[in-house]
């Protein structure tokens, strides 16, 4: 007697990617309710199994749904927004401020449903997904009908769902309770990296994810300057660093780990971590090559994502697979290293295991969702089949078939795909959405591309200042008679600091556009010593200026921002024209002399070298008190030792131009 189920399916290729890699052909499997109950022969399934409903699947290869193991499926609206960039400046220079503007429970919902429509159509079934608003990619994720590990992301910063890391935690904690449970999704929390958190939030995340039993999805190690400024910063690499603060308290998915030694790997291995391998996006944006052929020798859990569609552009798994598989033979010079069948593996069951939901999905096996795909290899970038070997089949999977080859899928034992039919879906509608906000983030950044300043105000964190002093800097032969001068009892010295100053300026085509500088200040202590460093961005608006007896500068509209970027960052972000660089050693003091204030700087120009030159600047609130301040200026200068004659009216980089 046979017993009944809900479905059978047979005639097919059923490749099940267990961990003997069974191959059954003629093979059938016969699912109940939202599980597979067996998996075999067809011989065997129909002696023992019965259906009112039955699928000939026409001998095309039956087969787990492929696991995007990392991703931020929202960013499909962003997708080829700005391309051929580094990381940062792809990151911090435009998607950070779009996704500032543009972000909200609509963008996530309409992001994702294009997502899973793009998912479904290349045979994904299950995804990682970190970012904002997760709530919503979790509820869009399981209308669609996907399998998904749904986590909410945390910064040190604001984001656009929440003003403080405190907002984001408790978002998280709200969202992973209402979900804990669900059939579809696995709810989780996203401290985004090690670069982007305090180590107050990465424990915090920790203990959140821990509590309650679910996986704790976020960036490790994804390029070398990551783990270069973690080494200056904290004297360890990123994986220890992380360990100290008790990250792997948690089942951790960690996304790239792409400059990891073997140490860290075994780390990581111990601690239960799995890993998420992206080629494609650590290629696009030259993060480096994963050593995932290691990885998987020390026994790592290694799946394969494609990152977000915004820095990949695509979410086509079939390709990631393929090649991943490629990449690892070149980067060890080995054409055996990652062979298909392995390659395979790590798209379904190890992508399972590394998002820790390996008992639900991965393979099929008796027990697990009914997470499935049908392949058809009989077209003709696929043909012929070789039947020689049967592990020939994975290297026509991996190598040769393409996404638009598959032609249904279903998850937990629900069809999302018919031949090759959207059923939870409709892309026309999604299409014309799509558009829609694509016009509107066209016209945001077009806007912001006209003015440098417009560049600076969205990087965050400037502020506007309107500079209106009186300023000189006069030309002197030595400091001798500036720090004799400085001993006049007219003169009180309120306090004094010593700066190394490294100034780059940035020049860019229309002189309206003024003058950006980058300016990084070493703090020098009295044994000559670099105690601290500070960077900060100065954007110099036109100067206005008036005569009194020599120019004096009125004012000057000023933006000031810290810097924390590199100075290459800035340089391929806001693109000047030319640049100019200036080095002094800059002796400062404020004073007060005459009941004003007045700061004191005297510089040594070490390149271009030009000598010394004596600036004294005061602030003025008006025509009136900078006339009388000028005057003051002028005593100053004969005080400290230098001539009015001397007085040079233009700031450095007009010096050192016409030197």
């Amino acid at each position: 007697m046979t017993q009944s189920v809900d479905l059978i399916l047979t005639n097919a290729l059923l490749i099940t990617m267990n961990e003997e890699l069974q191959i059954f052909e003629p093979g059938a499997l016969a699912i109940q309710g939202d599980s597979l109950v067996a998996v075999g022969t067809e011989s065997e399934i129909r002696e023992s199994y019965s259906s009112s409903q039955s699928v000939d699947c026409g001998g095309k290869i039956l087969m787990p749904g492929l696991i995007n193991a990392h991703t931020h499926v929202p960013m499909t609206l962003l997708r080829g927004l700005a391309d051929d960039l580094r990381l940062d400046v792809w990151l911090m220079g435009y998607m950070m401020p779009v996704e500032r503007e543009f972000v909200s429970p609509d963008f996530v919902k309409l992001g994702t449903q294009i997502a899973c429509a793009e998912f479904i159509r290349s045979g994904v079934t299950s995804f990682a997904d970190m970012y904002y608003f997760e709530e919503d990619v979790a509820r869009a994720a399981s209308e669609a009908g996907l399998r998904g590990l749904c986590a909410q992301t945390v910064l040190k910063f604001p984001t656009p769902d929440a003003g403080s890391y405190e907002d984001s935690l408790a978002m998280a904690r709200d969202f992973i309770k209402r979900w804990v449970g669900h059939p579809l999704i696995v709810p989780s929390v996203a401290p985004h990296a090690p670069y982007t958190c305090t180590d107050e939030i990465l424990k915090a995340t920790a203990q959140l994810a821990a509590e309650f039993d679910v996986p704790l999805h976020t960036h490790l190690s994804e390029t070398a300057l990551e783990v270069e400024n973690m080494r200056r910063e904290t004297g360890m690499p990123v994986i220890p660093y992380v360990k100290k603060q008790g990250l792997f308290e948690a089942k951790v998915l960690a996304a790239h780990c792409v400059h990891i030694d073997e140490g860290e790997m075994r780390t990581l291995r111990h601690l239960g971590a799995g890993v998420a391998h992206n080629p494609t996006s650590n290629l696009k944006l030259a993060s480096g090559v994963a050593p995932v052929t290691k990885m998987l020798e020390v026994g790592l859990n290694v799946g394969i994502g494609t990152d977000g569609p915004a820095s990949n552009n695509d979410l086509d798994m079939f390709e990631e697979v393929r090649l991943a598989a490629i990449l690892a033979k070149n980067h060890t010079n080995d054409p055996t290293s990652l062979p298909a069948s392995t390659a395979l593996t790590m798209a379904t069951r190890l992508g399972a295991q590394a998002m820790h939901i390996g008992h639900l999905t991965g393979s099929l096996e008796a027990g697990k969702r009914a997470d499935l795909i049908l392949l058809d290899i009989s077209r003709i970038h696929n043909s012929p089949r070789f039947k020689r070997d049967s592990q020939n089949i994975y290297a026509q999977i991996v190598y040769a078939s393409k996404s638009t080859d598959v032609t249904d899928v279903m998850v937990n034992g629900k069809w999302l795909m018919r031949e090759n039919t959207l059923l939870t879906l409709n892309e026309v509608d999604l299409l014309k959405a799509a558009d829609a906000y694509a016009r509107k983030i066209d016209t945001f950044l077009t806007a912001r591309e006209q003015s440098v300043l417009s560049k600076l105000i969205a990087l965050g964190g400037s502020a506007e200042e309107e500079s209106f002093e009186v300023q000189v800097k006069v030309k002197v032969a030595d400091q001798t008679s500036v720090l004799k001068g400085l001993n006049n009892p007219e003169i009180k010295i309120i306090r004094k600091r010593h700066y190394r100053q490294h100034d780059t300026y940035f020049f860019f085509e229309d002189d309206a556009q003024g003058r950006l500088r980058y300016r990084e200040d070493d703090f020098i202590d009295d044994s000559n010593l670099v105690t601290n460093v500070r960077g900060r961005l100065t954007l110099l608006g036109v100067k206005r200026e008036g005569t009194f007896g020599h120019d004096i500068l009125l004012s000057r509209s000023r933006f000031l921002a810290p810097a924390t970027h590199s100075q290459r960052f800035y340089r391929e972000y806001f693109k000047p024209e030319k640049e100019l660089t200036i080095e002094k050693d800059r002796l400062r003091w404020l004073v007060i002399f005459k009941e004003e204030e007045f700061f004191i700087n005297l510089d040594r120009l070490i390149q271009p070298e030009l000598g010394f030159f004596l600036e004294i600047k005061s602030r003025t609130w008006s025509r009136k008190d900078a006339e009388e301040k000028a005057a003051l200026v002028e005593e100053l200068i004969t005080l400290l030792g230098a001539s009015t004659h001397d007085v040079v009216t233009d700031d450095y980089t007009e010096i050192v131009d016409k030197k």
